[in-house]
């Protein structure tokens, strides 16, 4: 049975275009394959015819010789390699190529039917760097220097890896795409590149001074500014100022983590601050002034009234930590603590000796009025 016409096959015109051609297979291809003819005998040859027709008439040297000779430039129908119009050692080559077209968008584009090279460029790791502060530094900020060992692009090869005067190749294994494949029955496996690791790129003499990486450890000085009102925990992103990136890739980034150090004499929560101030019993009984320190240097005057019990709070308003990116602060709240007197001296103890015997109830109320309830609950007992 005589062969068919290559360009029959396929539709074309004998003055088609190579993406003329290529766009038929594609649609042909689709509408022939076996797989979406399960058990057709005529699909399956059809899917065959296409596949020789397509392997010689994209080969510009083959599709001139047919031009010429037609199908007995062929000897063995394959471009002289035998085995007919079935699956031969091309057909994998020739499969690959639409089904790039067919399925790489599919597959986040990533495939290129083997034309589309990698740059043997990755980019740098990110770093983390924890920097503890006080806060003082958390509600003023700052301006504060760090030094982070990370890797650099070597300035030797300028990140390249390769010695001066040299650059790297083209990956002779797999022709700068970073994958080669392998072809089983109807599939082809692809898998990473043994020789260049994906890049892409080898390099036959190696920079010295970083060994081919492209990058050399060093110890960087970076400058960190810490605006105020961060808290503990906040994470600050240097961009690019991470580990550089492979064979002159982008850098990574470094991420600085904040922490607060304990304050001696406040205690922050959210914007607000508190403070624990000690004041004397005789204030706490007559009232009085009391100064207390805040966050900005300065003191302030609390009034304390008379009668003022332990764990009475005042606030001073607008006194606490500034609200990151804001103009908004928090507010200073002072607790008093009354002192209980010690060490007293003669005279002290015979004041306040002379002083419980002229108390009332009405000067210590609630504790006359608890010892009067615990009377009436233990005497009613009785």
């Amino acid at each position: 049975m005589a062969k068919r016409d290559y360009y029959d096959i396929l539709g074309v015109q004998r003055n088609a275009s190579e993406q003329d051609l290529k766009s038929a297979f594609r649609k042909l291809a689709k509408d022939h394959h076996p797989d979406r003819n399960p058990g057709d005998k005529g699909a399956e040859q059809n899917f065959k015819e296409l596949n020789e027709a397509y392997e010689v008439l994209k080969d510009p040297q083959k599709r001139a010789a047919y031009d010429r000779f037609g199908h007995a430039a062929f000897d063995g129908g394959m471009g002289g390699r035998g085995g007919g119009a079935g699956f031969g050692p091309d057909f994998a080559s020739s499969m690959s190529d639409i089904f790039d077209d067919l399925f790489g968008e599919f597959m986040g584009g990533r495939r290129g039917g083997g034309q589309q090279r990698r740059s043997g460029r990755e980019r740098g790791a990110d770093l983390r760097y924890n920097m503890e502060i006080s806060l003082d530094d958390a509600f003023a900020g700052k301006t504060a220097q760090i030094r982070v060992p990370t890797s650099v692009t070597c300035e030797t090869c300028s990140g390249s890896g390769a010695k001066a005067g040299t650059k790297p190749v083209t990956c002779a294994t797999c022709g700068g795409a970073g994958k080669v494949r392998a072809s089983q029955g109807f599939f082809t496996i692809e898998r990473t590149c043994p020789s260049c690791q994906g890049r892409g790129e080898t390099i036959a003499d190696p920079c010295p001074a970083c060994n081919g990486a492209g990058r050399v450890v060093k110890e960087r000085t970076l400058s960190v500014n810490i605006p105020a009102g961060v808290e503990d925990g906040t994470r600050i992103r240097l961009s690019g100022e991470g580990e550089a990136g492979s064979r002159g890739g982008p850098a990574g980034d470094l991420y600085i983590f904040l922490s607060i150090k304990p304050h001696e004499l406040f205690q922050r929560d959210g914007s607000d601050v508190f403070c624990r101030v000690p004041i004397s019993m005789t204030t706490a009984a007559l009232g009085g002034q009391i100064e207390v320190p805040t966050l900005d240097g300065t003191v302030s005057r609390v009034k304390v009234p008379e009668g003022t019990e332990s764990g009475k709070q005042f606030r001073l308003k607008g006194k606490g930590m500034p609200v990151l990116r804001s103009n908004a602060s928090g507010d200073l709240y002072i607790q008093v603590e009354v002192e209980t007197p010690k060490n007293l001296t003669r005279k002290q103890r015979e004041l306040l000796e002379e002083f419980e015997r002229l108390s009332a109830k009405d000067t210590s109320p609630e504790s006359a009025g608890f010892f009067a309830r615990m009377k009436d609950l233990f005497g009613g007992e009785s």
